[in-house]
C-alpha cells in the first residue's frame, strides 16, 4: 500500500494518444502558437527555428507561431510568412525536423489587420482593418515597440482578395509539408476585428448583424477547408480576450455561438479556445459559459490560457476539454511533456529574450536529459 504521505497516482489520459481528424496524436498536449520573432527580414524561417521546433516535437501537436498570409498581414518584425517560395522552403526544413522526431505540426495562418505599423507595410502605407479605429496597443518594429496608428478601412472589393490570401497560404502550408493549418481568428487580429461589433462599424455585407460580421471568418474557413480538407483545419477563437486593444463584443455568447454553429457545417477538426484573457485572468465575465461552445462544436475542443499540470488533469477528469495547449511553459521547457508526465520542476523563462535575438532564451533551455548550453 502507498505511504499515507504519498499522493496516489492520478489516472489520466492526458499522455495517451488521441485522434485529431485523420491524425493520431501521441498525446493530448498541444504547443500553443508563440511569436518569437526569429525569422529573417524577408519572413523566411531559419535553421535555428527548425532546431527550436524539433526540440518540442514530443507535443501531441505543435501549432507554430502566427504566420503572415501576405506582406500586408504582417504586424511584428521578424515574424515568418507563407506567401513566398523562399518562406515555403524555410518551413520545409522545420516540418522535416519535427516529423523526423515523430511530431505533428500546423502553422497558424495570420493577418494582423490594424495591429501593425506603416514601417512594416509594403510602401509604408497604413495597415488595414474593417473600420478606421485605432487600437490602444503597440507592435514590435525595428525601432522597438511603437503605438499602433489609425488603420484604413478595407474597401468591399479588397475583402475577396483577403480570402484568397488565406487560401494561397493554406496551399503553401501543404507544399511546406505541414500536417494541417490553424486559422487565427482570435486576439484582436483581422478576423476577430470583423467579428466583434466593438471593432466593426461597417454598413455593407461585412458589418452590422452578427451574420454579416462573421461572414469574412466563415468565408476564410470555407476556403481553407476546401484547400486542405476540413479534417486538417482548426481555428483559434478568443471570445473573452481584450488583448491588443479589442473591446468585448456586445453579445459574445450569441456571436461566438453563431460562429461555432456555422463552423460545424464545414466539419473542421477543432476549435482552439482562449479561456479568459491571453496571459491574463482565466475568469469569465458576465456568466458566459465557454463549455457552451464545446457542447455545440462537433469536433475537438482545445483549451488554452494559464494551464498547468493540475488544471490540465482537472480539465480531462471533468471532460471539459479534449486537448490542452500550453504556451509560456513551452518557451522554457522543450521537454514539457516529459516534465509534466513525471511532475518534475519547470524551467523559468527569460522574458527579455521572448522576442528577437538568437539562441539564448530560445534553443538553449535545459532538458531533463541534457545540461544547459550557452551559445556565444
Amino acid at each position: 500500500m502507498p505511504s499515507p504521505r504519498s499522493k496516489p497516482r492520478v489516472q489520466t489520459d492526458l499522455f495517451e494518444p488521441v485522434q485529431l481528424g485523420s491524425f493520431r496524436l501521441a498525446n493530448r498536449i498541444v504547443m500553443a502558437p508563440l511569436t518569437r520573432s526569429r525569422a529573417g527580414e524577408d519572413g523566411a524561417p531559419t535553421p535555428l527555428m527548425a532546431e527550436y521546433y524539433a526540440q518540442r516535437a514530443s507535443a501531441g501537436l505543435i501549432i507554430a507561431e502566427g504566420t503572415n498570409i501576405s506582406a500586408q498581414g504582417r504586424g511584428y518584425v521578424f515574424t515568418p510568412g507563407l506567401h513566398t517560395d523562399e518562406q515555403v522552403r524555410g518551413w520545409r526544413q522545420i516540418t522535416f525536423a519535427v516529423h523526423a522526431r515523430g511530431g505533428r505540426i500546423f502553422p497558424q495562418l495570420w493577418h494582423v489587420g490594424r495591429m501593425s505599423h506603416p514601417s512594416l507595410q509594403p510602401g509604408g502605407v497604413l495597415p488595414v482593418a474593417p473600420s478606421a479605429i485605432r487600437p490602444e496597443a503597440t507592435v514590435l518594429t525595428h525601432a522597438g515597440f511603437e503605438p499602433c496608428v489609425t488603420p484604413r478601412a478595407l474597401e468591399p472589393g479588397e475583402i475577396r482578395n483577403i480570402v484568397e490570401q488565406y487560401r494561397k497560404a493554406a496551399r503553401n502550408a501543404l507544399l511546406a509539408n505541414f500536417d494541417g493549418v490553424e486559422i487565427h481568428a482570435a486576439n484582436g487580429y483581422l478576423l476577430e476585428q470583423f467579428l466583434r461589433d466593438s471593432t466593426n462599424q461597417r454598413t455593407d455585407d461585412y458589418g452590422g448583424s452578427r451574420e454579416n460580421r462573421a461572414r469574412l471568418l466563415l468565408e476564410v474557413a470555407g476556403a481553407v477547408a476546401r484547400e486542405c480538407g476540413a479534417e486538417r483545419v482548426g481555428i483559434r477563437l478568443s471570445p473573452l480576450n481584450r488583448g491588443n486593444g479589442a473591446d468585448f463584443d456586445s453579445d459574445p455568447a450569441g456571436t461566438y455561438g453563431y460562429v461555432v454553429e456555422r463552423l460545424n457545417q464545414l466539419g473542421l477538426a477543432y476549435i482552439h479556445v482562449i479561456e479568459g484573457t491571453t496571459q491574463g485572468p482565466r475568469e469569465v465575465p458576465g456568466g458566459f459559459d465557454l463549455q457552451m461552445l464545446r457542447r455545440s462544436f462537433k469536433g475537438l475542443y482545445i483549451a488554452n490560457n494559464g494551464y498547468d499540470l493540475e488544471l490540465a488533469l482537472e480539465a480531462r477528469q471533468r471532460d471539459r476539454a479534449d486537448l490542452i495547449s500550453f504556451g509560456r511553459l513551452y518557451i522554457a521547457n522543450p521537454d514539457l511533456v516529459e516534465r509534466l508526465r513525471s511532475n518534475r520542476p519547470l524551467n523559468a523563462p527569460e522574458r527579455q529574450t521572448f522576442f528577437g535575438g538568437g539562441a539564448q532564451g530560445y534553443t538553449d533551455y535545459p532538458t531533463l536529459r541534457a545540461p544547459k548550453v550557452r551559445w556565444a
